[in-house]
């Protein structure tokens, strides 16, 4: 084994907080942690591997983002599609059967409340049912 120089530095009190911690939680030494951190600050590498660790979460980012996309279409589409029918097969009430319904209303929207936070907790979800590779008919 390689002879070992000594060597003092001076933290702050929070460094050293958070050096002391991860040596404890890896079970390694204060020196052999201090000396990984310091070999690989000087690493000729240490700008590639932080620009793939950095790619890597772009590309993370960048699915999610997919991701959400894709679902905030679903729910418009689903919206548009629900809307566009409900106006077009409901009739218009008489004014005793409006009041009537819009009595009835409160009921019936706390039930649809309470179906979707079911349904969200338990799913199954709407954009699960709907496959990630589906191409628009042409």
């Amino acid at each position: 084994m390689a002879k070992k120089q000594r060597l003092s530095v001076y933290l702050d009190n929070d460094v050293l907080d958070a050096l002391t911690a991860y040596a404890v939680r890896r079970g390694h030494s204060l020196s052999l942690v201090a000396e990984a951190g310091i070999a690989s600050f000087l690493s000729p590498d240490a700008a590639e591997r932080q620009e793939a660790v950095t790619a890597k979460r772009l590309d993370q980012l960048d699915r999610r983002l997919a991701r959400i996309e894709r679902d905030l279409g679903i729910s418009i589409e689903t919206l548009a599609i629900f809307v566009r029918f409900w106006l077009t097969t409901t009739p218009a009430l008489p004014e005793p059967a409006a009041q009537a319904a819009r009595a009835k209303a409160s009921e019936r929207y706390d039930a649809f409340v309470t179906a979707l936070g079911r349904r969200l907790a338990n799913g199954p979800k709407l954009r699960n049912e709907i496959p990630e590779d589906e191409t628009p008919p042409e």
